[in-house]
Formats: structure tokens, C-alpha cells, sequence
């Protein structure tokens, strides 16, 4: 696996590196925005590891232009010690795929490198898929063991987002940007709406694939989970 560091703290990013060059990747570093992005840009990467407070272009910025001018899609994991919920929300508005709060531990940090690099690995990004559920950003058609879903737009949105970031708990707040930005609409809406979708993506199969995780959020896994 190929990982590139982003991260102007020199001990921090020594730890990242040698943690998981020891686990055998492939690492590269950078020490300010420019030089990452140009790496980011000129090499194949499984995942990127990012820092926010970069200086000459900060996080937000490199991950934008990463998005939204490169169009490229490779994963990206924001490191900051920004912890409230509004910088968490503009990381994954800015492309982030993950968010980690400093402190963090290191294994941690590589058990969530993994997790994006083999989300990625599975399916072409167009498709995303988890157990027998897959579905196409492009095409919008989604499916569960090979038996066709018709999703509104507002499912949709709902069951992407949850597909794109598979096994990690997700809270309401961040759930609801993701489907209505800065307009949600009254507070049992993502109740109600993740309802509906239970109904037509779990109800009719054996296996639920979307669980509450009581006082944290939801989460969308194939493996065993307690609601």
C-alpha cells in the first residue's frame, strides 16, 4: 500500500511514517501544502494522510483543489486538533473521508488507513458496494442480492453516504449535512428517513446492514452488529 503524509509537525509525521512503514507500506511525506499536493498529484496513492494547519495552502484548501480541480478520488484522513462539529462538517464538505482529532493513536490511524484503502480496492468509486448491497453513483441504481432497489433522491443521498464511509459510526449532525447541507429540516427527518430506507434496504433480506448505535449514531456493516 502507498500512503502519503501531509503534516508540517516533523515528530508527528516521523511517528506516522515509521509506524506504518513498519507495517510494511510504502510512505511518503510532506511538510507543507505545496509539496504535498504536488506529490498527491503526480503519484498513485492508496490514501493520504492530511493535516489541517498546513502552511502555504492549509488542509481544506489542498483537499478542495484535490477534489474539485484534480478530480482526483483517492482517500483522504484529516488530522487536526480542530475538534468542533462545524470543522469536522467543512473537512468532509472540503472531500476528507475521515476525520481524526490529535491526539490520536497511532493504530488507530492505520486500522482507519486500511479501512479506506480496501473500500476503494473493492469497487471501482462509480460502485460502491458492501455484502450483497451495491450501488452506482452514476447510474443511481442500487441493489441487494441482485434484487433492484428504487430509491428517492433523498434516500439516495442518505444510503451513498452511509456506503461511503462503511463501518465507522456516524452521528446525526454529519448525517445531515450530508443530505441536506445547511438547510436540514425538522429533527425527526433523518429518524423518519432512515426508517423508510431500512424498509426497503434491510426489512426484505435476512441481514440488516444499517444499525443504531445507541447515544453515537449509525452505521452501515455487513459484519455482525448490536442495535
Amino acid at each position: 500500500m502507498n500512503v502519503l503524509i501531509i503534516e508540517d509537525n516533523q515528530d508527528i509525521a516521523a511517528s506516522i511514517y515509521d509506524y506504518l512503514e513498519a507495517l510494511g507500506y510504502t510512505v511518503d511525506a510532506a511538510g507543507d501544502g505545496v509539496t504535498g499536493l504536488h506529490l498527491a498529484l503526480t503519484n498513485d496513492y492508496d490514501v493520504v494522510v492530511l493535516d489541517l494547519g498546513l502552511p502555504v495552502i492549509d488542509g481544506m484548501d489542498l483537499c478542495r483543489r484535490l477534489r474539485q480541480d484534480a478530480r482526483r478520488l483517492v482517500p483522504v484522513i484529516m488530522l487536526t486538533a480542530r475538534d468542533s462539529l462545524e470543522n469536522k462538517l467543512e473537512g468532509f464538505k472540503s472531500g476528507a473521508d475521515d476525520y481524526l482529532i490529535k491526539p490520536f493513536a497511532l493504530k488507530e490511524l492505520a486500522a482507519r488507513v486500511k479501512v479506506l484503502s480496501e473500500r476503494i480496492s473493492r469497487a471501482p468509486a462509480s460502485q460502491l458496494q458492501i455484502g450483497d448491497l451495491s450501488l452506482n453513483v452514476e447510474t443511481h441504481e442500487v441493489s441487494r442480492s441482485g434484487k433492484h432497489i428504487n430509491l428517492n433522491p433523498t434516500l439516495f443521498r442518505l444510503l451513498t453516504f452511509l456506503m461511503q464511509n462503511p463501518y465507522r459510526v456516524i452521528n446525526r449532525e454529519e448525517l445531515e449535512y450530508a443530505v441536506w447541507q445547511d438547510c436540514p429540516p425538522d429533527s425527526d427527518a433523518l429518524r423518519t428517513h432512515l426508517s423508510n430506507l431500512r424498509q426497503v434496504i434491510d426489512k426484505p433480506f435476512g441481514h440488516p446492514l444499517i444499525h443504531t448505535v445507541r447515544g453515537f449514531g449509525y452505521k452501515l456493516t455487513d459484519k455482525n452488529a448490536e442495535d
